[in-house]
């Protein structure tokens, strides 16, 4: 199992330098996690560019959606992957292929996203990976945005009220 300890000033900085990010595997579906993510970085002023081959050409949260990496007009800081992880190496194989056409400087694998193999060949291409993490999710804990999204509040609880006598 690799060590998918990063540290957060890795984590900030990435956060931080990114203004463009590439979602691939990004749904249309409101209820899919890609979705969610999306329109939470869109809210937080980063370009969020949807890729899936199955929604190219239409909209996504009002942002064009391409069939790949290639295809996307301008800069990618961030390629952030939404799909399951022995789908990841062709992805990292783009990315590479575009880092400096394109000026991608990071691969994220979202949520139960690892692969290795693909995480290796990206470093030594020079790109800075991530595994195993949600940028939306990092964003929140790492700018302060935790009890404004009802997390660790005490406002949204599984428990029961105590019952008042």
């Amino acid at each position: 199992m690799p060590d998918l300890n990063y540290s957060d000033d890795l984590i900030q900085g990435i956060l931080n330098d990114t203004r463009t990010i590439a979602m691939v595997g990004a749904s249309a579906k409101w209820v899919r996690p890609s979705n969610f993510a999306m329109k939470y970085l869109l809210g937080k002023s980063y370009q969020v560019v949807p890729v899936n081959p199955g929604s190219a050409g239409s909209e996504i949260l009002d942002q064009m959606t391409y069939a790949s990496l290639t295809d996307i007009p301008g800069p990618i800081d961030m390629v952030d992957i939404f799909q399951a992880s022995e789908r990841v190496m062709p992805v990292v194989d783009e990315a590479i292929t575009l880092k400096d056409e394109k000026g991608i400087k990071v691969v994220w694998m979202q949520l139960g996203v690892i692969n290795e193999e693909a995480a290796k060949k990206a470093e030594a291409a020079g790109l800075t990976v991530i595994m195993d993490r949600c940028p939306k999710i990092e964003y929140g804990r790492l700018f302060s945005e935790l009890g404004w999204c009802g997390v660790n509040t005490g406002v949204i609880s599984s428990k029961r009220p105590a019952m008042r006598r």
